[in-house]
């Protein structure tokens, strides 16, 4: 089983970038598919993010493309979120996912394993 631990949360203003981090342990990270998803307060988690376990596939929802890159570094466990010309209503917890059987997907429900999340506040 994997366990998943997010970083790079914070406050920053509106328009300014912030990079996430999500470090993977406990079983082999480069065949595993890997999601990010947000919850905004009072809402429910939705998706941001996937990638492939190799990296050569992405998917992002639309309130993000063009803004958002995610990323893998396999060598290090980790997978990332850059997120560049932020928003007030990007304003959310962050949470990374990982999916060991499967091809990247945009479906909550795909994935069986979440970190604990990191906050991150954009202000207007």
């Amino acid at each position: 089983q994997v366990q998943l631990v997010e970083s790079g949360g914070g406050l920053v203003q509106a328009g300014g970038s912030l990079r996430l981090s999500c470090a993977a342990s406990g079983r082999t990270f480069s065949s595993i598919a890997m999601g990010w998803f947000r919850q905004a307060p009072g809402k429910e988690r939705e998706f941001v993010a996937t990638i492939s376990w190799r990296g050569f596939r992405t998917d992002y929802a639309d309130s993000v493309k063009g803004r958002f890159t995610i990323s893998r570094d396999n060598a290090k466990n980790t997978v990332y979120l850059q997120m560049n010309s932020l928003k007030p209503e990007d304003t959310a917890v962050y949470f990374c996912a990982a999916r060991p059987n499967g091809g990247h997907s945009s479906v909550e429900v795909a994935y069986d394993t979440w970190g604990q999340g990191t906050q991150v506040t954009v202000s207007s």
